[in-house]
């Protein structure tokens, strides 16, 4: 575990190292029970039958008896541990799914077949996920600059104007909501203005890189404008209390310029609570931005699971599910790796 204190010894970091992977990996796992429980023990408990989730798998349109047909092929009226060992299995070697008419082969790893689109869904995800990697990874340089900056200016000048005036900016961008933020910017710059894209465009980074930023930055700047109020407020609260620490009056009681004292001591302890969420928003939205996908019309993951749950296509649905856990996951994990380099106080042991 990260713990202040002594310098980490080579076998220390090891041994962190390993326990932190092997715990990342049982989370997985805790997650992925958790992901089957809700999409199948749960509605079994509420009184639904291996019939009602078979319809939806195969559509609204299909028949009682083609159902039922379907809900004896696809396994579901086998016990309940089988069924999940079943689906993990899938996601290892991949599966074959017999819905009547003929088999369909899902290679691994196989997050599920929808028989609505007549595809697997691990290719979709991964058709996709570039579109929601690009806004998650554009937005969050935005914010994270924006907001740290806007912080350590704001704790350095407490009590001014500037520390009023982007403080009220902060809590307004805090208060508002995407899907109302989005359509206001998307009204003033895309159609009045005309300044940006107005949406549902993406073009890939090897492609055209200006045409990437030019898709992205209304997006980007409306996204990251929710996240930096909140970066700005806890790094200006992180600083205003890391200044005020004894090891920051004896950096300067030596003689240390300012800005040594603010970034190397103060700025570098007061990150500590930034890397933590920041490594867990990123994670999320590399899962799917779905308010802001929507309101732009981009094909990314949110946008993907939003019109799964429409069309009530249960394999899309949980692949989604499964695909944020592991980026949340993974992140947690980095953070954790992180702290260490960010804050000299903690050490690993």
């Amino acid at each position: 575990m990260a713990q202040v204190g002594r310098s980490a010894k080579p076998n220390d970091v090891t041994t962190y190292l390993i326990r932190r992977v092997a715990q990342a990996i049982l989370m997985l796992v805790i997650v992925s029970m958790v992901t089957f429980s809700i999409f199948f023990v749960v509605p079994r408990l509420a009184g639904g039958s291996a019939e009602n989730l078979a319809a939806r798998y195969v559509g609204r349109t299909a028949g009682e008896e083609q159902i039922a047909q379907a809900a004896e092929r696809l396994g579901f009226n086998d016990p309940l541990p089988v069924q999940y060992g079943r689906w993990v299995k899938a996601i290892v070697v991949g599966a074959e799914y017999d819905y009547g008419p003929g088999v369909e082969h899902c290679p691994a790893p196989c997050f599920g077949y929808s028989f609505l689109a007549q595809t697997p869904v691990w290719p979709d995800l991964v058709d996709r996920l570039p579109v929601t990697a690009s806004l998650a990874v554009g937005a969050a340089i935005i914010w994270l600059l924006g907001g740290v900056s806007v912080g350590v200016i704001s704790a350095l000048r407490r009590g001014s104007f500037f520390d009023r005036a982007a403080m009220g900016v902060a809590l307004s961008g805090v208060s508002l909501p995407i899907f109302f933020t989005g359509l206001l910017t998307l009204y003033l710059f895309s159609y009045t203005l005309r300044w940006t894209s107005p949406g549902a465009s993406f073009t890939p980074f090897t492609a055209n890189p200006a045409k990437w930023a030019y898709d992205l930055l209304l997006p980007w700047v409306t996204l990251a404008f929710l996240f930096a109020a909140a970066y700005a407020r806890l790094t200006r609260a992180g600083m205003l209390e890391t200044m005020g620490e004894d090891y920051v009056r004896t950096a300067r009681a030596k003689g240390l310029p300012e800005r040594v004292v603010v970034t190397k001591h103060g700025l570098r302890a007061a990150l500590t609570p930034i890397v933590t969420i920041f490594g867990l928003d990123v994670g999320l939205l590399l899962g799917g931005a779905v308010l802001t996908e929507t309101v732009y019309s981009l094909p990314g993951l949110g946008k993907y699971a939003i019109d799964a749950i429409g069309s009530n296509d249960l394999p899309r649905v949980m692949g989604v599910t499964m695909l944020a856990a592991f980026f949340v996951v993974i992140a947690n994990l980095i953070v954790d790796l992180l702290y260490a380099v960010v804050d000299p106080r903690v050490r690993l042991n």
